[in-house]
């Protein structure tokens, strides 16, 4: 039956040969992957005018030159990542270029600011889509919390499908979005040309304004360059790409990085000549989008892909955070169990814990992750930060021919993320400090599991390992619970072993159950020493590993090995269990730390 669900939710299992029909092209690469970054072109206009707006309406003119410096620092981390991709074809981005050129604690920064980001996209991007439902259907809005977590669900099935299947079905939102925002930008401007937009609705550029700051100017570029979120996802994601895959990969950031800022400038023009102020219930694009074309088809087709494009922008999340978790597991930072891949291909165990993180997100902040958008941007820049830095110190230890433009470039974007993400702790520490707290636990976590994993390599090697004792003998425990064809079925394998000694223990609750049995075993199986254990408390395992400890102490100096055999009946139907104590299972989990015993478990299985 599980399998069933299984093959009907996710799909048959693919052979492994079939690897190579997984790779994407460019055109469902660009939408699967650049959904978060394109996404954030529905807020990150918003976000410098919600800054400027403090100072008053007739500051929101220096929305342009910030664009432009945005639009700057998109070039110099489009750049960057390109040569990243070039440079390590292998994917890991940030993580593998800071690992690599600036040590390990580096990078684990990089990829452990990463890893949360990417749990915070899914969880934000679900809960920034449910809002759009909800606020066009306010008798929803009770339900955010359950639709964002049916939207994780939905996103996480269609993930483990693979990902060429689920790149067919997001392509279409999409570049619907991408389709939208086009023809809005293009009405828009053709409307402010042709004079259909009134002159007074903005305030001349270069106006002076009273009471604007340097340290504002920087706060709105820093909340305006959270439109960059998602740049680096391209990198990280490499090995999915059909071959040559640096190529193609690099392609498709250059294509991210052009509609980026053609959408990005086009919506901060628009809001600058209808002079749009940002309010608390209306989102800039809705207010372009009406001035526009009105209440019409257009306005709730444009409304219903920006709701559409924020819900799958957290498919970026489900496409970068597997392929990072596998380069930190292939060093050992990260359990080893993000380098399976599943029925489909694809790094399942990375896609599931991803989806579950973001469900226990979503439920601990109630689908109202606004206040985690400022960490969400800043664990971004982190990366970016590093990973530029990185370049450069590549850049200065190799120098290769025209090496120069290239660290130029890192440069750039190295300082202005640098300048970014301190503006974000300086204006927003309340909502970010917790990543300088987070973030050195997880780098601790990430070398704890690389010690485990060493310290694990250290005792399992051959060539370190102590010999092990020889071994003389065998004694066996069988513990029984009656005379039955359970404890029979065991007995016989336990003979069949030829031990040195088999003893029956047998744990009584009551002097008569105890004096009955012993009576019945010594009629039934004379040849075979029986112990009886008295428990005062009504507890099997107290006197049982009593015991089991006593004999494997004494078996010990003599060089004998102690086997304890375990009989268990399996039910014919898996739900019978839970009408069973499952006693044989609490016996076998107690005993499996201990030292010195081997565990056999004899199966009986039941036909009706």
């Amino acid at each position: 039956m599980f399998t069933s669900i299984k093959r009907f939710l996710i799909g048959r299992p693919l052979k492994s040969t079939a690897l190579g029909e997984q790779k994407i092209n460019k055109t469902k690469a660009l939408a699967i992957l650049s959904s978060d970054a394109l996404s954030s072109v529905a807020y990150g206009p918003e976000q410098i005018l919600i800054v400027l707006i403090t100072v008053g309406a007739a500051a929101l003119w220096y929305s342009i030159p910030i664009a432009v410096g945005v639009l700057f620092l998109l070039t110099a981390l489009i750049l960057s990542y390109r040569q990243i991709i070039y440079a390590y074809p292998h994917g890991g981005g940030a993580y593998v270029v800071s690992k690599t050129n600036l040590g390990v604690n580096s990078g684990l920064i990089a990829g452990g600011s990463l890893l949360v980001d990417y749990i915070l996209t899914v969880a934000v991007s679900v809960s920034a889509g449910t809002d759009a439902i909800t606020s066009a259907f306010p008798s929803l809005h009770g339900f955010n919390v359950e639709i964002a977590i049916v939207f994780v669900i939905f996103l996480t099935l269609l993930n483990l499908r693979g990902v060429t299947e689920s790149a067919s079905i997001l392509a279409y939102p999409v570049y619907l979005f991408v389709l939208a925002l086009f023809i809005l930008i293009a009405v828009g401007l053709y409307k402010i040309l042709t004079g259909d937009v009134s002159q007074s609705l903005h305030t001349p550029i270069g106006t002076p304004v009273a009471g604007i700051s340097l340290f504002i100017l920087l706060r709105a570029f820093a909340s305006g360059s959270s439109a960059l979120t998602g740049v680096e996802a391209i990198s990280n994601a490499i090995p999915n790409f059909k071959e040559p895959a640096p190529v193609n990969a690099a392609r498709t950031l250059m294509m991210m990085g052009g509609l980026l800022a053609i959408l990005f400038s086009g919506i901060v023009t628009l809001a600058y000549f209808y002079g749009i102020v940002p309010k608390t219930e209306v989102t800039v694009v809705s207010q372009i989008a009406e001035e526009t074309f009105g209440r019409n088809f257009m306005y709730f087709f444009i409304q219903g892909t920006t709701a559409l494009i924020l819900i799958l922008a957290a498919n970026t999340g489900y496409s970068a955070f597997p392929l990072l978790a596998v380069n930190l597991a292939k060093d050992k930072f990260i359990p080893r169990m993000f380098l399976v891949r599943g029925d489909r291909l694809g790094y399942s165990n990375g896609i599931i814990i991803l989806g579950l993180a973001s469900i226990l997100l979503i439920m601990a902040f109630h689908a109202e992750t606004e206040h985690l958008i400022p960490l969400y941007a800043v664990g971004v820049f982190v990366p970016f930060t590093l990973s530029q830095t990185g370049m450069m110190v590549k850049w200065l230890k190799e120098k290769p021919a025209g090496w120069i433009p290239k660290f130029i470039i890192n440069t750039t974007g190295a300082l202005i993320s640098f300048t970014v993400t301190i503006m974000f702790f300086l204006t927003k520490f309340s909502q970010v400090w917790s990543i300088l707290v987070f973030l050195p636990i997880i780098v601790w976590i990430f070398h704890r599991i690389k010690k485990h994993y060493e310290a694990v390599g250290d005792q399992l090697r051959l060539t370190t390992c102590e010999a092990s004792p020889d071994i003389k003998g065998n004694v066996i425990i069988l513990p029984v619970a009656g005379i039955t064809h359970v404890v029979e079925n065991s007995l016989k394998y336990a003979k069949s072993l030829n031990p040195d000694q088999i003893i029956a223990v047998y744990v009584a609750f009551e002097r008569e159950d105890e004096r009955k049995f012993e009576e019945k075993w010594k009629e039934w199986q004379p040849d075979v020493r029986l112990v009886t254990l008295h428990s005062h408390y009504r507890s099997i395992l107290g006197p049982l590993t009593k015991f089991v400890d006593t004999i494997a102490h004494k078996a010990k100096e003599g060089d004998y090995q102690v086997t304890v055999v375990i009989p268990q009946f399996i039910p014919k139907k898996g739900w019978h269990n839970i009408l069973h104590n499952q006693s044989s299972l609490l016996i076998r989990a107690y005993l499996l730390y201990k030292r010195d015993i081997v565990i056999s478990t004899v199966p009986y299985h039941l036909k009706k």
